[in-house]
């Protein structure tokens, strides 16, 4: 059973940064592409960033490129999205996901979420 506990989240001011950790179990973690994604209230949920398997190619949504940064230890299971510069629109629940099929770049779909953990970026 494939498992995704996300953690990092919190309050900071606009401007300060916060790291977010998600730690996967129950499948060969190295062998599926991982993502990030973000719902404010009222909104829909949207894409943030998504990094291969291998760690090796990254791919981040307009709004963030620049300022969060993607990564994966594939030896810690686990995938890593520094954000810098954070801004009140920043302010959502963020949730990592694993793409449901292994080997593939880019995933189709991600069929995998975790619970999700809570930035707040206050002005």
């Amino acid at each position: 059973q494939v498992q995704l506990v996300e953690s990092g989240g919190g309050l900071v001011q606009a401007g300060g940064s916060l790291k977010l950790a998600c730690a996967a179990s129950g499948r060969t973690f190295s062998n599926y592409a991982m993502g990030w994604f973000r719902q404010a209230p009222g909104k829909e949920r949207e894409f943030v960033a998504r990094i291969k398997y291998s760690g090796r190619s990254t791919d981040y949504a307009d709004s963030v490129k620049g300022r969060f940064t993607i990564s994966r230890d594939n030896a810690k299971n686990t995938v890593y999205l520094q954000m810098n510069s954070l801004k009140p629109e920043d302010t959502a629940v963020y949730y990592c996901a694993t793409a449901r099929r292994a080997l593939e770049w880019p995933p189709v779909e991600f069929g995998f979420w975790g619970q999700g953990t809570q930035v707040t970026v206050s002005s």
